[in-house]
Parts: C-alpha cells; sequence; structure tokens
C-alpha cells in the first residue's frame, strides 16, 4: 500500500513561498500559524538553498510517541493527524518533532496555547470527510476528493513533490542522474563558471557578459 509523503529538492526550490500561500488560503489558517514554512540556508552567498518543512509525516512520529493522550494517528496512506477533540495543548508534541510541525495558536491565561495545529496533508481529520465541522477544524480534505496537497501542486518548479514514497524515491533518483552530482548540470557552477563562482557579482564588476 502506498505511504504518502512529501519530498522537496532543493536544487529546485527558488523561495517563492508559493506553498506557504496555497496552504494557508486552501485551509483558512489562523493568523500566526504556518503549517508549512520556506527555510533557507546560506542566504545571499554562493550555495545559497531553500527547501519548504512541514509534517514530514513520519513513519514512527516521535509526537505520537510522546503525547500523554495518545490524539495522534495514522491512516493507512501513512499520513500523521491527531484529534483536536482529544489535544489538551500540553506542547510535548512541538517539542518532540525535530522539523518543528506542531503549531500553536495562541497565548492564554496561564500559559496555554490551545489546541496544536499542524500539516495533514489535506487529508482533514477524523471527523467525516468534507463536512464543515472537518473544515473548520482541520481544513479541507483533497485526498478524500482524489487531489494531492494544493501547496505540491502549486509549486512552479515542482521542488515541492506529494504522493507514494516510492514513486517519489524514483522521481528525485532520475533526476539526481540527469543533472550530476551536487550542483551538476544547475546552479552556480553553470551560470559563472566553476572556478569563480559569484564573481559575476564581485567587485571587479564583470556582470553576466564579462569575459
Amino acid at each position: 500500500m502506498a505511504r504518502m509523503k512529501f519530498l522537496c529538492d532543493a536544487e529546485r526550490c527558488i523561495e517563492c513561498n508559493a506553498c506557504v500561500t496555497a496552504c494557508k488560503n486552501e485551509h483558512d489558517i489562523p493568523w500566526g500559524i504556518n503549517r508549512r514554512r520556506v527555510i533557507t540556508l546560506k542566504d545571499g552567498v554562493p550555495g545559497e538553498r531553500s527547501i519548504s518543512m512541514a509534517c514530514m509525516h513520519c513513519n514512527d512520529p516521535p509526537c505520537a510517541a510522546v503525547c500523554p493522550v495518545d490524539c495522534f494517528y495514522q491512516t493507512a496512506d501513512g499520513v500523521v493527524l491527531h484529534s483536536k477533540d482529544l489535544c489538551i495543548g500540553c506542547g510535548y508534541c512541538f517539542y518532540a518533532c525535530p522539523f518543528g510541525a506542531p503549531q500553536y495558536p495562541q497565548a492564554t491565561n496561564f500559559g496555554g496555547r490551545g489546541k496544536m495545529d499542524k500539516c495533514t496533508f489535506c487529508t482533514g481529520g477524523p471527523e467525516a470527510d468534507n463536512t464543515m465541522e472537518e473544515y473548520q477544524k482541520y481544513g479541507t480534505n483533497r485526498l478524500a476528493e482524489g487531489k494531492l496537497p494544493l501547496c505540491a501542486e502549486m509549486c512552479s518548479t515542482r521542488a515541492l513533490m506529494a504522493g507514494d514514497g516510492e514513486v517519489l524515491a524514483d522521481i528525485y533518483k532520475e533526476r539526481t542522474v540527469r543533472r550530476g552530482y551536487g550542483s551538476g548540470a544547475w546552479g552556480w557552477s553553470t551560470a559563472y563558471g566553476s572556478d569563480d563562482r559569484g564573481g559575476a557579482f564581485g567587485p571587479r564588476g564583470g556582470g553576466a557578459g564579462a569575459s
């Protein structure tokens, strides 16, 4: 059986944040919560890479292991979901998650943060599919409609992919073989030459057409 996964190709991500916007609009995410975010490493220097991050729907999720009320569960497709009716907002899942996926909507009296919210892989929650109750708590259930998560569908460079983990692995393997190792056929070494990465924007003022 297919196990649903996300895969973000850092060689293709252009930090446009379309995935973040699509997620917030599709599920009417409240202010202050981002189920998905784009993280950039080495910002503004040669070797810069961006990657879109959310819940990675682990096979053995650490969030579920530490939850004192067992509000987490996995669907038959391997998607990690939770019940907001059971969640007590303790925050253990936030500290256990290596990706920082669990989010808390508010700060209330005595340090309370409200019910935890996270990426659902556009699968809704334990309520009946595509009901108003499900939408209000978890957002749109696109998988019940035969669709993939909107964040992946809105990615213009196909950096962010969603679907069966084995299929995604085959796609990424083919991409890696075609473009070579590391930056390969793409990136700084192609645009500016392997011996002078970033030199086109250096103090010598050589521009894109400089010899």
